[in-house]
């Protein structure tokens, strides 16, 4: 069966781990806690419950809101049980898809303005994920937030947001120096040797060198 499932099929069957949740709530639910680590289309969200109940692993409950029917669906004994030996493996490493760094990549081919541009984006986008990660824990030390027993598993997800959101900030503003110093054609920019050097120099463990 595991073949059968995705990480979003397990990602899908966490979120019912919790609670049960129409497809409506489920979509809206990644995209408040997951799209920042398991970013997926609401199509993908809405069609996954289905493939769940066919395997076994989710049940679906009808029900309406007025006159307006609508499904409920709640993880079963058996999706537990697939849930939890998933975790228990080792997940893998980030895949990071990040097009604002990306146009940074392939910056000899802009203008230095268009590279402070995208610099000035990534800044912005850390201010505004930061400002979010502040609420998101007031939520929770000033309210209680909507599940306050879980804290414990969000605070390590908070936090590793929190630590992105000012690696990212440090990371611009570095940037931002140095291509601020830049001609106004990148491809005769020179590198920043100094820091290049830092980088080779380095301490690493046998595992982390390439090809081990």
């Amino acid at each position: 069966m595991s073949r059968e499932l995705t990480t979003t099929s397990y990602a899908v069957l966490g979120l019912l781990a919790i609670k049960p949740w129409t497809t409506y709530e489920l979509a809206k639910q990644m995209d408040r806690s997951l799209k920042h680590y398991w970013p997926r289309a609401a199509s993908r969200i809405y069609e996954e419950p289905k493939r769940l109940v066919a395997l076994g692993l989710a049940e679906a409950t009808a029900g309406s809101v007025g006159k307006r029917p609508r499904t409920t669906y709640s993880i079963t004994a058996q999706g537990r049980e697939i849930l939890a030996r998933w975790l228990a493996e080792p997940g893998a490493g980030p895949v990071v898809e990040f097009e604002a760094m990306l146009k940074v990549f392939f910056a000899e081919h802009a203008t230095t303005d268009d590279v402070m541009a995208n610099i000035d984006a990534i800044r912005s986008w850390a201010a505004r994920q930061n400002a979010e990660n502040v609420a998101f824990a007031r939520l929770y030390t000033e309210q209680g937030g909507p599940f306050p027993e879980r804290l414990a598993a969000i605070t390590l997800t908070g936090r590793f947001m929190t630590d992105l959101a000012d690696m990212l900030e440090r990371w611009a503003q570095w940037a931002g120096g140095v291509v601020g110093a830049w001609p106004d054609d990148p491809a005769t920019a020179q590198p920043d040797w100094e820091t290049l050097r830092a980088i080779a120099g380095r301490r690493v463990t046998p595992a982390e060198l390439p090809g081990e």
